[in-house]
C-alpha cells in the first residue's frame, strides 16, 4: 500500500469548478482508495492505494471526477518519496522565509530549462525561480498575488502540453507530512 497526494488544479478558487471536499472523499473511497483525507478546500487529497502508479491513478481520478461533477479537473498524483524529495531539494532557504514567499509549481512531466529560457530573471529580482524534478520553485518576497515573475511563468505558451498546479510552502510541507505514513 502506497500513500499518495492528489493535487487538483483550479478548483474552489472562483469560477464554476466547485468540488466539495466531503464529496471528493466519498468519490475517492468509491474508487477503492483507503485512508482518504483532504487538506484545505483548494484541491489537496491524500489517499492510499495498492494498485496503479501516479499517472494511472491521476487518470482514474480525473475520469471519475468528470463523470461525477460534470467538468474536467486536471489532477497530479505524487507519492511520499517524491514529495519529500521536493522538500529536500528546495534551492531557497525555506526555514528562513515566510511560507507565503515560497511556492512550488508541480508539473505533469519533466521540464527542459530551455522552456523558460526566454524569462529574463534579472528583470524580476528579488523574485527568483529554479527548476527541479517536475517542479518549479518560486521565491516571491511580496507573495504570489503581487508577483510579476509568477504572472510571466504562468503564460500559456510556457506551459503548453503540461499540467501545472502551484502550492504554497505550508501546503508542500503538510502534504509531505500527510503522506509519510
Amino acid at each position: 500500500m502506497t500513500t499518495y497526494a492528489a493535487l487538483l488544479r483550479g478548483i474552489n478558487v472562483g469560477g464554476s469548478k466547485k468540488v466539495p471536499m466531503a464529496e471528493l472523499r466519498t468519490l475517492m473511497e468509491g474508487l477503492g482508495y483507503s485512508d482518504v483525507r483532504t487538506y484545505l478546500q483548494s484541491g489537496n487529497a491524500v489517499f492510499s492505494s495498492d494498485r496503479g502508479d501516479e499517472d494511472s491513478l491521476a487518470a482514474e481520478l480525473t475520469q471519475a471526477m468528470e463523470k461525477h461533477f460534470g467538468f474536467t479537473v486536471d489532477v497530479l498524483v505524487r507519492g511520499h518519496a517524491y514529495l519529500r524529495a521536493v522538500l529536500d531539494a528546495c534551492p531557497f532557504p525555506a526555514a528562513e522565509l515566510e511560507a507565503k514567499q515560497l511556492h512550488v509549481t508541480y508539473f505533469s512531466a519533466p521540464v527542459d530549462p530551455e522552456r523558460f529560457a526566454s524569462i529574463d530573471q534579472q528583470a524580476f529580482l528579488p523574485e527568483e525561480f529554479r527548476l527541479g524534478d517536475r517542479v518549479l520553485y518560486l521565491y516571491a518576497p511580496d507573495g504570489l498575488g503581487r508577483s510579476k515573475l509568477a504572472e510571466n511563468l504562468s503564460r500559456p505558451r510556457l506551459l503548453k502540453g503540461l499540467v501545472a498546479t502551484t502550492r504554497n510552502w505550508n501546503t508542500v510541507v503538510k502534504l509531505s507530512e500527510m503522506t509519510s505514513g
